[in-house]
């Protein structure tokens, strides 16, 4: 039988923060079913959509546009990456970028001796930091989406 601290403890653990945020992403990608309707209308009601766009094609360039179709395109190329591994994203990236294995393998930082499982430590709780944002942003992105289109009553 599981305690309530194990209970309280898995709620917070990494897989339960990657399927939050994959879940809030499948029914971000279910609700909107005209993602165009999304272009240029900011994510947040009461900030300007940046007018310069970036000038990469990547997902990363969606994310400084600030409207809510560049947070759809980035917030399921996320969740790509989480489904398919990183392996799969980073040949997507070099094809994209024509970036050679070599200088893939320069970017990697090096193995310095460092404590592994403070440096494990570190990134896990960034991960779990970032994810939960980003659920927050696809939960936020879905309701805006309801609004625009008048539906913003129903799902709640």
């Amino acid at each position: 039988m599981m305690q309530i601290s194990d209970s309280y403890n898995q709620k917070h653990s990494l897989f339960n923060a990657m399927n939050r945020f994959i879940g809030a992403v499948n029914n971000m990608d279910q609700t909107v079913m005209v993602p165009s309707l999304l272009r240029d209308v900011p994510l947040d009601e009461g900030k300007e959509v940046n007018s310069i766009r970036a000038a990469s094609n990547g997902p990363a360039s969606y994310f400084y546009d600030g409207d809510m179709y560049s947070y759809y395109v980035l917030l399921k190329s996320i969740r790509n990456d989480i489904e398919w591994g990183v392996l799969q994203a980073d040949e997507r990236r070099k094809d994209k970028l024509g970036i050679t294995a070599m200088e893939i393998s320069r970017i990697e930082p090096e193995d310095d001796g460092e404590d592994l499982e403070k440096l494990f430590h570190f990134h896990l709780n960034g991960l779990h930091t970032v994810l939960s944002k980003l659920t927050r942003k696809a939960n936020t992105l879905t309701n805006r989406y309801k609004q625009e289109i008048g539906i913003g009553g129903w799902g709640h």
